[in-house]
């Protein structure tokens, strides 16, 4: 039997770590778009489909439980790992990292979609995107704002033909909130426009718009399916996994 985390996530990469180390077996996976963790155990990178989904693979594997460290707004692959572990009669755990908090300094308008926000985008002069990949749809609307520049942050190359009015911006983080307050001034940013993703590697974006009175446009978190176990803080997802896994850690010396 052994342990399955879906990750791609700075916390994935580290319980992954510590568990390994302390015996419990496992197969990390990874939709490696961007970089290949570097971790000791099996690592799947690229998906499911090529074992022929993930029920197939979570046979084949003597899967026991799946663990989701992934990001946020990774919806589809919690969707497809939900559905897997009810058809395998497995256990499902997630953990979530915890959500920025709001301080009194800060100017959000939080949005359930993009629809809504976009529309309230339509009279800002320079917007900084740091979303992640767009779709079609949204990059169709920022072409019809007329007079607008958009700043589209990625970790890889947009898969889509950006509009003239959108430069591309390659990076990856954690970023400093020096660096951030610099690149918002350099550009005259007058709203950024951010996931409520949470986590350490990209708030500088957060905490830097703060400091220059500079409104967030935020897309709020979407649903997801509930796990048979939840976590928002790490070591009690890790001591959690641990005592799940006692007997497979003793068979392994441990």
């Amino acid at each position: 039997m052994c342990l399955l985390i879906l990750g791609g996530t700075r916390e994935a990469k580290k319980i992954a770590l510590q568990l390994h180390q302390q015996g419990v077996p496992l197969i990390y996976s990874v939709a490696g778009l961007v970089r290949q963790p570097d971790l000791p155990c099996q690592i799947v990178s690229g998906g499911f489909a090529q074992f022929g989904g993930l029920i197939e693979f979570i046979k084949a594997n003597a899967v026991a439980a799946i663990l989701d460290v992934t990001h946020p707004f990774a919806q589809q692959m919690s969707a497809t790992a939900s559905q897997a572990v009810k058809q395998c009669d497995i256990a499902y755990w997630s953990y979530q990292r915890p959500q920025w908090p709001e301080k009194s300094a800060d100017n959000w308008t939080s949005f359930d979609d993009w629809p809504t926000l976009l529309a309230a985008l339509k009279d800002k002069k320079s917007v900084f995107i740091s979303t992640g990949q767009l779709k079609q749809e949204v990059v169709d609307v920022f072409a019809a704002h007329e007079l607008q520049t958009q700043f589209l942050r990625t970790a890889i190359q947009p898969t889509l033909t950006l509009p003239d009015s959108m430069l591309w911006i390659q990076a990856i983080g954690p970023f400093s909130v020096v660096d951030e307050k610099a690149l918002f001034k350099k550009h005259g940013i007058d709203v950024l426009v951010s996931k409520m993703s949470g986590g350490v590697s990209t708030q500088a974006k957060i905490d830097a718009a703060r400091e220059l009175g500079i409104p967030v446009f935020m897309l709020a978190r979407p649903h997801r399916e509930k796990a048979d176990k939840e976590f928002s803080e790490l070591h009690e997802c890790k001591a959690f996994v641990l005592s799940q896994f006692s007997e497979a850690i003793k068979d392994s010396g441990f």
